[in-house]
């Protein structure tokens, strides 16, 4: 059950596929992903290698993002620094570590350096990761600190498969994220990987107080019956995963999430929404359906 559930400053749209229509991007994507589960990777990283179709490229961090950062140091805490790693000297501290991953060109990435974490953003192309670090040399200074007492952190943009391991030694200390950011990245995973993906996240956040799972929930006006990418997450797929990670949870026959079905009430890797509400801000394409979640271990 939530500890903090905001209610929406606008009213909700009655969205429908009539909003956002079969453009000929998405069918371009459709035909694209007309593929196995297991090639999903691969075919993100042939758009990336082609870069002559990128919709998903906004070319700004998301608003909803930024006023998070801004506005809700209840839900992330006061500050920005933890204890050190185990072997640290007494009060030593350091940044708080960010991952995002599927982080496309790295916006979102930098703009967490701006306020001061550790960023890291996880890519499955060797193409992708270049035109991260390219965008950062060229447009760092864009993202100056937020806070001149606090600095900008530490961005590192690294080549991986976010279910595998391999890609953790990369990180400085231990690979455990007291923020995890989710935008558009499990839009883009079949449904099959739900229950990976929300165990996947449960062993990545850390179990400090302040480690915090941010969804930004999309495309939640998307009928789940229609294929993807993008797959239409209704925010009760979110909940019912999170809350069960690694389970493997009922859905009829048009993809539809069972929530009454869900049988028990989770396990020890269980996530717990805190906070969700619709914002103010947030890109284009998800204004008056987006959702912000933030999540925490129990």
């Amino acid at each position: 059950m939530d500890r903090v559930l905001l209610q929406p400053r606008h009213q909700l749209a009655h969205a429908n596929m009539s909003i956002h229509p079969l453009s000929a991007a998405r069918a371009r994507l459709l035909e694209h992903f007309s593929v196995p589960d297991s090639t999903f990777g691969e075919r993100w990283a042939l758009l990336w290698d082609a870069g002559d179709f990128l919709p998903w490229d906004k070319g700004t961090p998301n608003p909803a993002l930024e006023d998070l950062l801004e506005n809700r140091k209840d839900l992330l805490g006061g500050s920005v620094f933890v204890e050190g790693e185990s072997g640290a000297l007494p009060g030593e501290k350091r940044r708080k570590r960010a991952l995002v991953p599927g982080c496309g060109r790295g916006y979102d990435v930098l703009l967490l350096a701006s306020y001061g974490y550790d960023a890291y953003g996880l890519e499955i192309s060797d193409t992708a990761v270049k035109l991260c670090e390219e965008y950062a040399s060229e447009h760092g200074k864009d993202y100056p600190a937020r806070d001149e007492s606090i600095g900008v952190g530490k961005v590192k943009f690294i080549l991986g498969d976010f279910f595998k391991e391999e890609w953790e030694k990369e990180v400085e200390g231990a690979a455990r994220f007291e923020l995890l950011y989710d935008y558009t990245f499990l839009s883009a995973l079949p449904p099959s990987t739900r229950p990976a993906w929300s165990l996947r996240y449960s062993q990545l956040l850390s179990s400090s107080t302040s480690g915090c799972l941010i969804c930004i929930e999309y495309p939640t006006y998307k009928d789940p019956a229609t294929r993807g990418p993008p797959f239409g997450l209704p925010p009760k797929v979110y909940l019912g995963h999170l809350s069960h990670p690694g389970e493997e949870l009922p859905y009829d026959e048009e993809g539809s999430l069972l929530e009454n079905q869900i049988v028990g009430t989770g396990s020890t890797a269980s996530l717990e929404r805190i906070a969700h509400w619709q914002p103010e801000r947030t890109h284009e394409i998800g204004k008056g359906t987006d959702w912000v979640s933030v999540w925490r271990h129990i």
